[in-house]
Parts: C-alpha cells; sequence; structure tokens
C-alpha cells in the first residue's frame, strides 16, 4: 500500500458512463493518505436528473472512500458545478466525510493551497448557464457517437 500525505481527486463523474470507476476504485484500494480532497464532480447531478446510471463499481468507490473515513483518513469535498447540490449541506459531514464550499490545504514546507473546484470562475457557469447546459448534452452526445465508433 503506497501511503502519501494528501490526495486530490477531481472530475470523477459518477453516475455517468464514461466515468473510470474502475480505474478509481483500484486507485484507492492501493493508495492511502492522511487527507483525501474530492474537489468537485465527484457524483455528476446533472446526468443523474436526465437519466439513472449506477452500476456498482460507482457504489464500491463511495464505499471505500466512506471506509477511508472511518479509519480516519482525514476526508474533505468541495462540490463543483455537476454536483453543486452538495453545496448546501457545506458545513456538514456525511459518514465523516467533510463538506465545505472551498479549502485551505498546507503543504509540508508550509504553503497554502486554496482548494476549490473552479466553476465559480467560469464566466459561462456565471452568465450563460444555459450555455454551460448545452455543452454538457453536445458532450454527451460525443461520448455516445465515440462509444458507437469504437465497435
Amino acid at each position: 500500500m503506497n501511503r502519501y500525505r494528501t490526495i486530490f481527486i477531481s472530475d470523477v463523474h459518477l453516475g455517468t458512463p464514461g466515468c473510470q470507476a474502475a480505474f478509481l476504485l483500484d486507485f484507492l484500494r492501493h493508495n492511502d493518505a492522511e487527507t483525501i480532497y474530492l474537489i468537485g464532480d465527484i457524483i455528476d447531478g446533472w446526468r443523474l436528473k436526465k437519466s439513472w446510471y449506477w452500476p456498482q463499481e460507482h457504489n464500491d468507490v463511495l464505499q471505500k472512500l466512506l471506509k477511508k473515513a472511518r479509519k480516519g483518513c482525514r476526508v474533505i469535498y468541495v462540490p463543483g458545478n455537476h454536483d453543486e447540490a452538495g453545496r448546501q449541506f457545506a458545513g456538514m459531514s456525511f459518514g465523516r466525510i467533510r463538506i465545505r464550499h472551498e479549502d485551505v490545504h498546507v503543504l509540508a514546507d508550509g504553503r497554502r493551497l486554496w482548494v476549490t473546484h473552479g466553476d465559480l470562475f467560469d464566466g459561462v457557469m456565471q452568465y450563460a448557464r444555459w450555455l454551460a447546459y448545452l455543452g454538457d448534452w453536445l458532450y454527451s452526445v460525443i461520448l455516445v457517437a465515440n462509444r458507437w465508433f469504437n465497435r
């Protein structure tokens, strides 16, 4: 088992067919840390609103993260735009996973990193949300076309 001080995970998009949950699960099984940051778009609420897709592997990823938190790993979840519903729970903990709007991580040498998903600085998300949804839809179409083409 590899042990790290901190692991940063972002844009997993559990709840989508394109999610590589098996690779993440394998990574989580072979790597441990004092702190794990889940930095947005871990669960794709946008996609799940359209159609439910939740295979066992996606559940296994969440269970593994919850198990790490129970065993003492500090897990901090900073929601992004695709899982923005989680922002209403900032300041709370679920299964020892702390939910924050943002966080500050202190490096071993004392430097400080601001931890945020970054969608708050996306002009499209702030001023033309409809365009973000259109882009998301087009991306989904391209993923389906890519799977069809590769078959």
